[in-house]
């Protein structure tokens, strides 16, 4: 059975691994919404802030969670590769429609991203 989790910017697919009364140990398996690119705390600054690039949590990480996180997994279930390209094509339309110095340099993040999880998952994303 699939949960909703979110982790710091992203959101994700998980299957429950283990668990005990407090915590619970997931394991991702599709990604719902890719992770915010640049400055959390400026988040449309480029300027004198430190331009973070956050990768997905990949394929079968593990993380621990409070019960309390996982929600009910309300979309298509989908296999990993392909549940992160739509996560990355859904952000990139986002950031285009945009048009800012920050949405810029997100894309160039993730253009980048994209090279990294095409060696990681020996498939292109687009």
């Amino acid at each position: 059975m699939l949960y909703r989790f979110a982790h710091k910017t992203g959101s994700y697919g998980v299957s429950v691994v283990e668990e005990d009364e407090n915590q619970v140990l997931v394991q991702i398996e599709q990604v719902i919404k890719h992770p915010k690119q640049g400055d959390l705390h400026n988040p449309t600054s480029t300027e004198n802030v430190f331009f973070h690039e956050r990768k997905a949590l990949s394929q079968f990480e593990k993380r621990y969670a409070a019960k309390s996180q996982l929600r009910t997994f309300n979309v298509e279930q989908l296999d990993y590769t392909t549940s992160l390209q739509q996560a990355i094509t859904s952000l990139e339309e986002k950031l285009k429609e945009q048009n800012t110095p920050h949405a810029h340099k997100s894309l160039d993040n993730l253009q980048r991203l994209k090279e990294d999880y095409r060696l990681q998952y020996k498939q292109n994303f687009e």
